[in-house]
C-alpha cells in the first residue's frame, strides 16, 4: 500500500511559515525560502542572545567606570577594592546605583578605596 505523507508535511511547511510570520515577501510565503530565512533568523538570535549579555556587561562597566572617576578612582582600582573589602555587588547593581543613586555609590567607592 502506498503511503501518503499529507498530514506530516503540511504539519511541518505550516510551523516553518508560522515561524516566518512578518518577513517580507516570497520569505513568508513560499516554503523554501522561508525555511532558508527561518533557519538564519534563529541562527542570530541564538548568537545575539549571547550578544546582548556581553553588550549589557560592557554598558554596565561604562557607566561604573563613569561614576568611579568622579570619585577620584579608576574602575580597575575600584573593582578590586570591592574584593578586598568582601563587598559582593555584580556589575548589573553597581551600574543602576550609579545612575539612580550617586550618593549610595559613592559611599562603596570610598569603601573601596579605604581597602586598596
Amino acid at each position: 500500500m502506498r503511503i501518503k505523507r499529507g498530514f506530516k508535511a503540511r504539519r511541518r511547511r505550516k510551523k516553518v511559515l508560522k515561524l516566518a510570520k512578518g518577513f517580507r515577501g516570497g520569505r513568508s510565503k513560499l516554503f523554501r525560502t522561508a525555511a532558508d530565512a527561518v533557519d538564519k533568523a534563529l541562527m542570530y538570535s541564538y548568537r545575539d542572545r549571547r550578544v546582548r549579555k556581553r553588550d549589557f556587561r560592557r554598558l554596565w562597566i561604562v557607566r561604573i567606570n563613569a561614576a568611579v572617576r568622579m570619585n577620584k578612582l579608576s574602575y580597575s582600582k575600584f573593582i578590586h577594592g570591592l574584593k578586598l573589602a568582601g563587598i559582593k555587588l555584580d556589575r548589573k547593581v553597581l551600574a543602576e546605583l550609579a545612575v539612580s543613586d550617586p550618593k549610595a555609590f559613592s559611599s562603596i567607592a570610598q569603601l573601596s578605596m579605604n581597602n586598596i
